[in-house]
């Protein structure tokens, strides 16, 4: 199974937000969106862990999203 990582950024907070259906519980932010890439990375076999997934290698794919606009 490839688990999906959302991530989204937050005009308001200034922060890049990572969750995902796949992995109750992942919920990190962090204003640079490579480190939260490094969080996410550390976070996802704790979670996995504590949801009891005994995978050893655990693929996953980061889908990210901003949205902004320009003035003409």
């Amino acid at each position: 199974m490839e688990y999906t990582i959302d991530t989204i950024w937050d005009d308001e907070e200034a922060v890049w937000i990572a969750t995902s259906d796949d992995i109750p519980g992942l919920v990190l932010e962090c204003g640079s969106l490579d480190a939260l890439f490094e969080k996410v990375r550390i976070a996802i076999p704790e979670l996995l862990s504590l949801n009891r997934t005994e995978d050893s290698l655990i693929p996953f794919v980061f889908r990210s999203e901003r949205h902004t606009s320009v003035t003409l």
